[in-house]
C-alpha cells in the first residue's frame, strides 16, 4: 500500500487549539462497521451505545513535564529539549532543538542556584543521550509538552491529562480519554460497564508521519506497556462470554493486541513496536473510541485497519464537511 492513499487535506481552522469545557461536550461521530452507517451525537451520550456487559479498556499513562528550555554554555543560544526516555539516574535520551548542539555541548536548564547542566554524550537513533550533573526535578524545571500543531499555551496542564491518568511516563496524552469526566465514568459504571486500565507510555514515535513510500516499509518505535494479571483474567473471561472489549484510544489497542498470545490475553510488561495497518487481524478489540488523526500517521493507519479504509475515508470527509474539530483537543468517534 502507498502511504499517499492515507493523505488528506484539512482546513487549518479545524485543528483544535484548545480543549472544550466540559470535557464531554465534544462531538461524537458514531460509526457502525456492519451497516456502514454514520451518525452524530455528543460524547456525553456515549453510554447510549454501550452494553451493560461491555469492558472499556483505557490507557492510564500520565504525561510528564518533559519539555525543558535552556541555553548553551557559554554562548547562551536557546535550546529546547524533549525528554523521551530515562536511561539511568542522571542519563536521559531526548530530542534537541537548537543550533549546533553537538556531542560535548553543555546546556543549562533553570536558574541558579537550582539550575542543572546537561552534557551531550552521543547522538542516538532517537535523538541525543544527555548526562545531567544532578538528578532532574521535572516538576521544577519542565513543562507539559504539547503537539507542534497546537500554537496556544495551555492554561491548565491537567487539561492535557485524562482524569484517570496515574502512571507517569508519556510525552503525549492518550487523547481519546480526554473526553471522559468523573461524572460520565460514574454514569457508565452505573450501567454495568466495567472500566479496566492498561499502560502504554507514549513516545514521539507514535506521532511521527510515515515517511516511507510503502506503508509496509515503516518501523514503529517501541514504547513501554503493561497489562496486569487481573486485567488479563477479566479480558479472557469477557472474550469467553462473547462480551465486547472496547479500547479507549489507539494506545490501548496496541497493548491489548500485543498481549494476545496463542488464543489468550496474557499479562504483559515490556516494550512493544506493534505496527497495525490495513490487513491486520484484530484478536481482542471489538470496538474503538478514538479521535481524528493526522494524515500519513500510524494512528490513522490503525483506525483504517479497524474500520476499513473506505469507511474511514467517508467518515473523515464527512467530519471535514460538518466542521468537526481535529487532533488532540478535537472531537471523537466511536467505531463499533
Amino acid at each position: 500500500m502507498k502511504i499517499e492513499e492515507f493523505d488528506y487535506e484539512i482546513p487549518p481552522h479545524l485543528i483544535a487549539q484548545r480543549p472544550l469545557q466540559p470535557r464531554d461536550a465534544s462531538r461524537l461521530m458514531v460509526i457502525s462497521r456492519a451497516e456502514g452507517k454514520i451518525e452524530e451525537r455528543r460524547f456525553r451520550d456515549i453510554a447510549d451505545y454501550l452494553h451493560s456487559d461491555d469492558l472499556l479498556v483505557a490507557n492510564d499513562s500520565r504525561v510528564i513535564p518533559a519539555r525543558l528550555v535552556g541555553h548553551k554554555v557559554p554562548t547562551g543560544g536557546k535550546v529546547e529539549l524533549l525528554l523521551t526516555a530515562k536511561r539511568g539516574d542522571r542519563l536521559w535520551e531526548g530530542l534537541v532543538r537548537g543550533r549546533k548542539v553537538r556531542v560535548g555541548s553543555e546546556v543549562e536548564f533553570g536558574v541558579p542556584p537550582s539550575s542543572v547542566r546537561a552534557k551531550v554524550l552521543e547522538v542516538t537513533e532517537r535523538g541525543r543521550l544527555l548526562e545531567f550533573d544532578s538528578p532532574v526535578d521535572l516538576c521544577q524545571l519542565g513543562e507539559i509538552p504539547l503537539p507542534p500543531y497546537i500554537h496556544e499555551p495551555l492554561k491548565e496542564g491537567e487539561r492535557y491529562q485524562t482524569v484517570y491518568a496515574r502512571r507517569e511516563g508519556s510525552v503525549a496524552a492518550p487523547t481519546a480519554g480526554l473526553h471522559f469526566t468523573p461524572q460520565l465514568m460514574e454514569k457508565i459504571r452505573a450501567k454495568g460497564v466495567q472500566f479496566l486500565f492498561v499502560t502504554l507510555h507514549i513516545g514521539p514515535g507514535t506521532f511521527r508521519p510515515v515517511r516511507t513510500e510503502e506503508v509496509e516499509g515503516h518501523t514503529l518505535e517501541a514504547e513501554y506497556g503493561e497489562l496486569s494479571p487481573s486485567v488479563a483474567e477479566a479480558l479472557n473471561q469477557a472474550k469467553g462470554e462473547k462480551r465486547r472489549v472496547i479500547a479507549v484510544g489507539t494506545t490501548a489497542v496496541r497493548v491489548l493486541e500485543t498481549a494476545y498470545r496463542e488464543g489468550r490475553i496474557t499479562p504483559y510488561k515490556g516494550w512493544t513496536d506493534l505496527y497495525i495497518y490495513p490487513g491486520y487481524r484484530f484478536q481482542v478489540v471489538d470496538a474503538l473510541i478514538t479521535n481524528f488523526h493526522l494524515p500519513r500517521s500510524t494512528l490513522l493507519l490503525l483506525v483504517a485497519a479497524f474500520a476499513g479504509k473506505e469507511l474511514i475515508d467517508e467518515a473523515y470527509q464527512e467530519a471535514i464537511r460538518r466542521g468537526y474539530r481535529f487532533y488532540s483537543f478535537g472531537d471523537a468517534m466511536f467505531i463499533a
